[in-house]
């Protein structure tokens, strides 16, 4: 039986894919500071504990796994990334993370480990303009990411990719474009925009208003949870170490995003615009070098994963 490891286990991508290797056969190491929140874990054996300890980090990594997904890390959406307030924990949380993980895999021979970067490592500069963002895989450099978060996952692809060069790991790495679904944080400060407005959506009355961070014409592209699955287990698999991107490219601005969720619940709603942590002014998934790498490319429409979200989250609410 294959055996894989799951890092960030209690999270929402990586709750996420311990059911998906589950269905798949594998036996599944979970591991995270904390259980999944929202539905009970099915890993074989989950751990709690927390992977910037090396010698925590040593004992869950104990054996020659055949894939290793590291998910772990400090983060969360533009109110908790954005705002200055968590840049030290973001750098220090993450990094220690991965280089505890990548050495405990070196020293156990663990070869096929998945790295989960971010469209956030993508220059400033190419994203100025909110309907021709450039997020092409080899515009990353000169860099310019507008986080701490950005500038902390470009070095640890960094590092992942310098183990695969001089330690014999065999990483593959890929640039997520903000990935949702049921399952996630939705109301704690973490949550991503599809979360925050589906929430906002749901908890309005018919005829009121929701807030929405500035004014609403900063574009994003969103990709459902089962798609950003297929796409890193497609990658893990390759003999292809990427960077590459996983997102979906149906671009929408935050209005849009908003009304499309007006529009699942059957409500009448306006719209205020009011200050808050933006990020940059446009970004989109770059799919021509995963096509042309893995002869795949997400394809959902963002709707229909929405229309799921939105039903997932009234359901906490009432």
């Amino acid at each position: 039986m294959l055996k894989a490891l799951v890092c960030g286990a209690g999270g929402f991508i990586g709750s996420h894919m311990v059911k998906r290797l589950k269905d798949e056969g594998f036996w599944v190491r979970g591991v995270d500071l904390k259980f999944p929140q929202f539905w009970e874990t099915i890993a074989d054996d989950f751990v709690v504990g927390d992977l910037r300890d090396s010698h925590f980090c040593k004992e869950i990594i104990d054996r020659r796994f055949d894939e290793v997904y590291q998910f772990a890390a400090d983060m969360g959406g533009a109110g908790f990334v954005f705002t200055g307030e968590n840049d030290a924990d973001i750098m220090h949380n993450s990094g220690m993370i991965n280089l505890n993980v990548l050495d405990a895999c070196w020293k156990r021979n663990v070869k096929r480990v998945f790295y989960s970067s971010s469209a956030c490592i993508y220059p400033e500069y190419n994203q100025m303009d909110p309907d021709n963002p450039n997020c092409a895989e080899d515009s990353a450099y000169p860099a310019q990411p507008d986080s701490e978060y950005g500038w902390e996952k470009l070095f640890s692809e960094r590092l992942f990719l310098s183990f695969q060069r001089n330690k014999g790991i065999e990483a593959r790495v890929a640039r997520y474009h903000n990935i949702f679904g049921p399952f996630g944080s939705w109301n704690d400060g973490r949550e991503k925009a599809p979360a925050a407005i589906c929430r906002k959506v749901a908890m309005a009355k018919d005829g009121g208003e929701i807030e929405i961070w500035g004014d609403g014409m900063q574009t994003r592209s969103f990709l459902f949870v089962d798609e950003c699955l297929e796409g890193t287990t497609r990658l893990t698999r390759s003999e292809w170490s990427g960077p590459v991107n996983i997102g979906s490219d149906e671009m929408v601005t935050i209005n849009q995003l908003a009304d499309m969720a007006m529009d699942i619940a059957g409500k009448k709603l306006t719209k205020k615009h009011i200050a808050g942590p933006l990020g940059v002014r446009g970004r989109n998934s770059d799919n021509n070098m995963i096509e042309k790498k893995l002869g795949w490319r997400p394809n959902r429409p963002l709707i229909e994963g929405l229309e799921k979200t939105y039903q997932w989250i009234e359901s906490q609410l009432t």
